[in-house]
């Protein structure tokens, strides 16, 4: 409507008590003279083309129209592999294909500007009584930069509404919870997520739309319906629309302009949705889509054939009565008879159905150039694709209203496209790894929307971890910056395995205990060390004789391994020493790899003597740093275990060592409700040794069964991948 003005209707929720019964009535008279509705729109609630919202989130249109939203979340198209995409591609083809003439459906991207100061404070870390807040904010400052730098000014999100015509809601009822199961099967085959919106949720969703140019917040109850004279439509409508003239419009404060995309282009790639979807503004890009019947659809195209061998004919005549070839006809026909019989074989042999598809583009701005400066970025995207968009002159508020998550299309301007034509929109992006609460890390912007990466990998499906790199790619600096983000932002413990010691000055910056581990250091930790919690059954001794065993292999077996008989008398001294010590369990008292050399000497079997001989250099020797009761404090929430001088002998052994020091301590936090986050460096040197590789797999597996979140770290991805384990360190892996 040309020059029209409406503001959005106000009514009072309840009538004061001192007025006269003539007083009430009169007012009330009044407002349901507002509320009249003859066709001609004379408030903002009276321009929102819906009759009823109900709780459940189905919608009524009219007399006979029912319409429902379902929104999807994306999921890695623009990134993934040839294959990948054209296999995705597939899919959303056959997703189309599943909606008959009967089914209308829009999907609607919705691109909608971000309260900055709420997302300021929703990835702020708050205080604590610890003494690190001057790191905290250093911290937090860093993460409001890449905010700024980024793109998480705008929230985008993705939806799909379908309506049916029915004669009710008991009848329109069965038949929508039966395409709404469809749909979200469908989804799920495509690996999406996707959730029903309640009628809540769907007003909330119109009115976010409504009110883009002002942060009026949503408040909305059912029971404020009761006896008020208010309709649904009252806590959505914006405070006006201004229609002035055909080319944009108001709504409340802000500006806005409805295009439609004209699609004249022969080719259109699958990078079209995607570029308008990147704009940096506020927008809405809607697609009504109606499948046609296929029979029809056949019959119109066979219909259009015959009129283009008429028309041949006739140019045929023409050209035998003026005496040239009859083969010379305009080049047109020539070309829209061959395009009518290849898509009359692609509907007839290849499983393509016909589909109407409205393309329609709201742009918005403060102010009108801001405006302009938007409506011309996105004609240049599709100019960019040989397309145009094009003004919806004096349509501006049936543009507007197809633009709501209604599927019902005001605007009637449609193009003809095939299944695999219309697919080439497809509404996927990228995936997007941003969870809001309270222990979501930082880990980067997104490569392809430069959103910011905050994920709480305690409610991923798996918590374990790779960070895998080429020298000098930053894998260092990423564990690092998460160990820093974890430490101030949770409660965990953190422990590292620094084979290079280039975790110590973090650590002791964050007052964290730094663990030197050499023949020539005073600090020692004892591999012997066990806990009633180590294990979760009643027989804590079985899992340290499996570790026990595992550093007995990499002492003993060499590249054959322990032999069955070696490994027997190891198992048996084992037993018996822990026997002993849990018979008294003072830890002054807790065993020594002194005790098992001295048990195997005790044995009868020549292969325990041989063990022992083996043993005697970790023992009594040169390498005998492992011999020692732990005189270290473990106990601190951050933990750095340096073995970079324990050389090649050891360093293995040692990393093996500092691995069953965590699992005790995972333990022991578990029984307290606490995590623990463990980083190992130079993860592959673990795995080049089949009798280390067993046992670390054996722990990566445990480890978030019991509150660890282990996080490998390694530059030789080629040692890590030529592990036969390597398998399972993948499988239970989540980044």
């Amino acid at each position: 409507m040309i020059g029209i003005f409406r503001k959005k209707e106000k009514r009072d929720l309840k009538l004061p008590a001192n007025l006269s019964r003539s007083e009430k009535k009169e007012i009330r008279r009044i407002i349901e003279q507002a509320g009249r509705d003859d066709g001609i729109p004379r408030t903002a609630q009276q321009s929102i083309p819906f009759d009823r919202m109900f709780k459940d989130g189905i919608c009524r249109i009219g007399s006979d129209y029912y319409t429902k939203t379902i929104q999807f979340q994306d999921i890695n198209y623009q990134l993934a592999l040839q294959e990948d995409k054209t296999e995705i591609f597939e899919e959303w083809c056959a997703f189309l294909n599943f909606f008959d003439s009967s089914v209308h459906f829009e999907l609607s991207f919705m691109n909608m500007a971000t309260d900055v100061e709420d997302f300021r404070t929703g990835i702020a870390i708050p205080h604590k009584n610890d003494g690190f807040n001057s790191v905290r904010d250093e911290y937090s400052s860093m993460l409001f930069h890449q905010m700024e730098a980024g793109n998480n000014g705008l929230t985008k999100t993705k939806f799909l509404t379908f309506g049916i015509q029915a004669q009710s809601m008991k009848a329109a009822k069965p038949r929508i919870i039966h395409i709404e199961t469809d749909i979200l099967n469908n989804f799920k085959r495509l690996g999406v997520q996707a959730r029903v919106l309640d009628g809540k949720e769907r007003l909330a969703l119109m009115h976010q739309q409504l009110h883009m140019g002002d942060k009026e917040r949503f408040s909305f109850d059912w029971k404020y319906l009761t006896d008020s004279g208010l309709s649904v439509k009252d806590f959505i409508a914006p405070s006006s629309f201004s229609f002035p003239n055909g080319k944009k419009f108001t709504m409340g404060s802000l500006y806005g302009a409805m295009s439609f995309l004209s699609i004249d282009a022969s080719d259109i790639s699958d990078r079209m949705l995607a570029d308008f979807l990147n704009m940096e503004s506020s927008q809405i890009v809607t697609m009504h889509i109606q499948s046609v019947d296929q029979n029809e659809a056949i019959k119109t195209v066979k219909h259009t054939i015959t009129e283009l061998d008429r028309s041949k004919i006739e140019e045929q005549k023409k050209a035998v009565r003026a005496g040239y070839d009859m083969d010379i006809i305009p080049s047109d026909l020539a070309t829209f008879g061959k395009d009518a019989k290849a898509l009359l074989k692609e509907l007839q042999s290849q499983n393509e159905r016909m589909f109407l598809l409205t393309f329609l583009v709201l742009n918005t701005g403060r102010t009108e150039q801001e405006l302009e400066n938007n409506v011309f970025q996105a004609k240049s995207i599709a100019q960019k694709h040989n397309c145009n968009l094009i003004r919806l002159d004096f349509q501006q508020e049936q543009g507007l209203m197809s633009s709501l998550p209604l599927a019902n299309n005001l605007v009637q301007i449609q193009r003809g496209m095939t299944t695999s034509s219309t697919a080439i929109f497809v509404p996927f992006t990228t995936q997007e790894l941003f969870q809001s609460g309270k222990e979501s890390l930082y880990y980067g912007l997104n490569a392809l929307s430069n959103n910011l990466i905050m994920v709480d990998r305690k409610l991923l499906k798996n918590p374990n971890g790779l960070i895998l790199g080429t020298p000098g790619s930053g894998k260092s600096f990423a564990a690092k910056r998460e160990i820093a983000n974890a430490f101030l932002v949770t409660d965990d413990d953190v422990i590292i395995s620094d084979p290079e010691a280039e975790y110590a000055p973090l650590v002791k910056r964050l007052k964290g205990q730094v663990i030197k581990i050499s023949p020539t250091s005073t600090q020692y930790i004892n591999p012997m060390d066990i806990n009633m919690n180590y294990s979760d059954d009643d027989n804590p001794i079985a899992l340290k004789a499996d570790f026990i065993l595992s550093l007995c292999e990499l002492i003993v077996g060499g590249k054959e391994g322990l032999r069955p008989v070696e490994k027997t008398v190891i198992d048996r001294c084992i037993h018996q020493i822990y026997h002993r010590y849990f018979e008294d369990p003072d830890p002054k008292k807790m065993p020594l790899l002194e005790d098992l050399y001295k048990e195997l000497l005790k044995q009868d079997e020549p292969e325990a003597k041989h063990v022992a001989t083996a043993l005697e250099i970790y023992v009594s020797g040169s390498l005998n740093v492992f011999n020692h009761r732990t005189n270290v404090d473990i106990t601190n929430r951050l933990v750095c275990y340096d073995i970079k001088d324990l050389g090649k002998q050891l360093k293995k052994i040692g990393m093996l060592v500092v691995q069953d020091q965590v699992w005790g301590r995972v333990t022991e936090n578990r029984s307290q409700g606490k995590s623990t986050r463990y980083y190992m460096d130079e993860m592959h040197l673990l795995l080049r040794e089949d009798q280390t590789a067993a046992y670390t797999v054996e722990i990566w597996k445990r480890f978030r069964k019991w509150g660890g979140i282990p996080t490998g770290i390694t530059q030789n991805v080629k040692d890590l991948l030529a592990s036969k384990e390597v398998e399972n360190i993948f499988e239970n892996s989540d980044l």
